[in-house]
């Protein structure tokens, strides 16, 4: 196959609001030592790739100034290290920027294969909600059947991902929506509770459903004043972990109560950790998550799909909140 120099892709202008998002033609891509260059069918969108088109969330060094984590496509070239036989193999990827273009490069570790039955648009959608899921509440907060999880934003991308793994794993879900519409999609997904946080205090909520005992732990993107409050939902010994301040990045608690109580707090970013980190994290995904997925009991919830020329409406939709599962942008 004789590759293209040239390719589409959607670049950051200049920091702003999703118009600064301009479709250009950039040179494609070659892979490096254990890398594989992906022909990218779709390419899944997320906060992170908002706030970078702000400013606020600069690549890692190295990684492409494109956005985009995650994709799906075809293998159609293959860097030193990896076995030519993968070319022509579907797979969905973790990247460290970049999805926003015909052709992008990934660490062949960190490539699943698309389940037959899956469509593009439906792979594209998993890989940055299912790691960054996986690794925050199955390896930090290390939950396992019978345990119960508070999921913030129940009905985002994260959110939808975090209710099905719960399901799939005997964990009960407890999420807050900004609606009912919302609580009765997450409802419908598959969580055990929903709570419309603008009707109900969460923390009065979670009360009542735990009988008073708490949760396990807290999955949690808001931060800012959302933190102390998520502490009064666990239970003793429970696990509180971050993953996003967009409720701001600043909170005040009282140090005693995480003592008397033997709470844990932690959290994480996945963008910037190390290839070799990645690898094994996908290697944990594909022996213990993935046969699911090619069950086809694993599947995101999808809420709307773009043509990749249209980047800047797809972020509308998700600043705009009103969004159920992932956005996905269809490159072809």
């Amino acid at each position: 196959m004789t590759l293209p120099s040239m390719m589409r892709a959607i670049e950051i202008s200049t920091p702003g609001g999703p118009e600064v998002l301009k479709p250009v033609q950039v040179p494609v891509p070659m892979p490096g030592e254990g890398e594989v260059l992906i022909e990218v069918a779709a390419a899944g969108v997320n906060r992170p790739d908002v706030l970078q088109r702000m400013g606020a969330y600069p690549p890692p060094p190295g990684a492409s100034p494109l956005p985009g984590l995650e994709v799906a496509g075809t293998i159609v070239a293959v860097g030193e290290g990896v076995p030519r036989d993968v070319i022509g193999q579907k797979v969905c990827s973790l990247v460290a920027g970049g999805g926003y273009a015909d052709y992008v490069c990934a660490h062949w570790e960190q490539c699943l294969p698309v389940p037959p039955a899956m469509p593009m648009e439906e792979a594209a959608a998993i890989p940055e909600t299912l790691m960054t899921v996986w690794h925050n509440l199955f390896e930090r907060a290390y939950v396992v059947a019978g345990d119960s999880v508070l999921i913030h934003g129940g009905t985002s991308g994260i959110g939808t991902m975090a209710i099905t793994l719960c399901r799939l794993f005997g964990i009960t879900s407890i999420v807050t929506c900004g609606s009912d519409e919302k609580c009765r999609a997450a409802l419908d997904w598959g969580a055990g509770h929903a709570i419309n946080y603008r009707n109900e205090d969460f923390v009065e909520a979670i009360k009542r459903i735990t009988g008073g005992a708490g949760v396990t732990a807290v999955l949690d993107m808001v931060g800012g004043d959302y933190l102390p409050r998520n502490l009064e939902c666990l239970a003793e010994d429970g696990r509180h972990v971050s993953i996003a301040v967009l409720g701001g990045a600043k909170a005040e608690l009282l140090i005693p109560r995480i003592m008397m109580r033997r709470l844990t707090l932690t959290g994480s970013t996945l963008r910037a950790r190390t290839a070799g980190f990645k690898a094994l994290l996908v290697g944990e995904i594909r022996e213990i998550v993935w046969p699911m997925a090619l069950e086809g009991a694993l599947r995101p919830a999808m809420d709307k799909v773009f043509p990749l020329d249209d980047a800047a409406e797809a972020h509308r939709r998700m600043e705009a909140g009103d969004h159920v599962g992932k956005i996905v942008l269809k490159v072809r």
